[in-house]
């Protein structure tokens, strides 16, 4: 079954999540990656843009039921790859030669709000939906690599308030911290406004990729020397 699919729009890739809550498992990490490799395959492409197609969901993060059966049935290998594979998904988006563009079209928790801030450029509705890292109460602790990219896309004010505490932020929040290239008034105009933002790229993918892989070098770094004990963690402490 899809679980994400995409299509190309003139130059751009538009890339779907429709599997409801869109929570993250083995499965979706495994049909994100080969999305991604089409969409980088095909050199016509010059722009990304990351959607839902839930009205009321972008993700809601990591399939913790998943994650817990794994766990019972001990299956530590399918958890480890999960765990791996979203690490890798965060870091390709962030070196994508091409802009990616978050289109946050309801609720982005946790692991759903850091694929939006793994994005270079977030839209987002203003009539439903939040933003949020719910992580301190449910006890899961944030990579180190997942708070070195969340902190290049949130300033540090915000970033420190979200992270402590929880806090639910709606689209004009996000918009005012500078978070949101724009909070758009429904789903109708988030589409169109980033459809538009998107087409307006045209860039060669060496000097874009380039740039982005000298910007985000310190996060990468971080990424590619996280101890596997501190990925193990999370699933310890859900």
């Amino acid at each position: 079954m899809k679980i994400i699919e995409w299509e190309k729009k003139e130059t751009v890739a538009v890339m779907t999540m429709c599997n409801t809550a869109n929570r993250m498992h083995l499965e979706f990490v495994n049909q994100m990656h080969q999305c991604l490799e089409q969409i980088l395959a095909d050199e016509d492409v010059f722009s990304l843009i990351i959607t839902s197609k839930d009205d009321k969901n972008f993700s809601q993060g990591i399939d913790l039921e998943w994650i817990m059966k794994k766990h019972q049935e001990k299956d530590f290998d399918s958890i480890k790859s999960f765990l791996f594979g979203m690490n890798d998904i965060f870091k390709k988006l962030l070196l994508m030669p091409i802009p990616v563009i978050a289109a946050i079209n309801g609720h982005a928790f946790g692991d759903g709000a850091m694929l939006a801030c793994s994005c270079d450029f977030r839209f987002m509705k203003q009539d439903k939906g939040f933003f949020c890292f719910p992580e301190v109460d449910i006890n899961i602790p944030f990579l180190p690599g997942m708070i070195k990219f969340v902190r290049k896309a949130i300033p540090e004010y915000q970033f420190n308030q979200m992270i402590l505490s929880g806090k639910r932020c709606g689209a004009k929040e996000l918009y005012d911290a500078h978070v949101l290239v724009k909070a758009c008034v429904d789903n109708t105009e988030l589409q169109a406004d980033a459809l538009a933002f998107a087409k307006t790229f045209k860039k060669p993918r060496g000097i874009f990729g380039e740039l982005k892989k000298r910007m985000h070098k310190n996060i990468v770094q971080v990424m590619d020397t996280e101890d596997i004990k501190e990925i193990e963690i999370s699933t310890l402490l859900s």
